[in-house]
């Protein structure tokens, strides 16, 4: 078995959760999705994880054929872990489970980003293509020390890591400043005043950008009060 526990249940549901339900496993899914990560890239995108825990996890992930390991060439010679063609199936689960997450009745808790490609995942799964029509253009995404290469064309948008090639526009915040803009309610006037975003090249393709994004309602019929008289 890919874990050291089994729910011991012939269900490919519970078979699924013996490879990738363990604790932080799928968070280390989430953080290849976008591409390899040496370990300590990983270790600051899941700085809850103590090295132990995450070294176990990436052997169990490994054994279950959900990820390998693998040298680049010279003159980098790292060791980076990466999906597999069958761990990379999992890109759709993990943003619908985020989408899923975000209709939850009750709030997002109240802490800070700590994984910059969570936010960069958050952009596909929320990505709105009406909102989109028409819309042809490039742009990178600054945050912090880590570069993304966004694309959007046909109602349709690619992210990886990486600088752009000659963008229209170009975002540079922080991953919590990016959120609380797209959805926490700050504007965007403000973010700039106070310097912690700035934009530069096309200013309205990259306003049209920031508009891309809705945030999710909560799902129909989940409020807490409509829950709270309910026994499971």
């Amino acid at each position: 078995m890919a874990t050291t526990r089994t729910y011991g249940d012939g269900c490919a549901t519970a078979r699924a959760l013996d490879l990738v339900g363990e604790r932080w496993a799928l968070l280390v899914v989430r953080e290849l999705l976008l591409g390899p990560k040496r370990y300590t890239d990983l270790r600051r995108g899941l700085p809850g994880a103590s090295p132990n825990v995450l070294s176990q996890r990436l052997r169990e992930l490994e054994s279950g054929g959900v990820i390998r390991r693998r040298q680049l060439p010279p003159p980098a010679a790292s060791r980076v872990y990466e999906l597999t063609d069958w761990g990379r199936e999992l890109d759709e689960i993990v943003l619908s489970l985020g989408g899923w997450a975000a209709r939850s009745p009750t709030p997002l808790p109240d802490a800070p980003i700590v994984s910059v490609d969570s936010v960069i995942l958050a952009l596909r799964g929320r990505f709105d293509p009406a909102a989109a029509h028409g819309l042809r253009t490039s742009y990178e995404l600054r945050l912090g020390d880590d570069r993304y290469r966004i694309e959007v064309a046909e109602d349709r948008i690619r992210a990886a890591r990486g600088n752009a090639d000659q963008p229209n526009a170009i975002i540079d915040t922080d991953a919590d400043t990016l959120a609380a803009v797209l959805w926490g309610g700050r504007r965007l006037a403000d973010a700039q005043r106070a310097g912690e975003l700035t934009i530069e090249g096309d200013k309205a393709a990259a306003r049209r950008f920031l508009r891309l994004f809705p945030a999710p309602g909560p799902a129909a019929g989940t409020s807490p009060s409509s829950r709270s008289g309910s026994r499971q």
